[in-house]
């Protein structure tokens, strides 16, 4: 079985994407404070993702 093969993997792919924009606006010098608040749901969406994507196999994640 491939990496892409199952649903969980791609949807820790895509979280972890999307958890990835969401952190690149709050570097910017000129970022208000809603950019602020797109961190902690950005940081917990590339979490779960990680989370979702390790975890995918039978085996004990590294």
């Amino acid at each position: 079985m491939g990496l892409f093969d199952s649903t969980r993997v791609l949807a820790g792919i895509a979280l972890m994407i999307v958890g990835s924009l969401l952190l690149l606006p709050a570097i910017l010098p000129t970022a208000s404070q809603i950019f602020t608040y797109a961190l902690v749901l950005g940081a917990g969406l590339l979490t779960y993702g990680t989370w979702l994507v390790g975890t995918s196999e039978g085996y004990p994640a590294v």
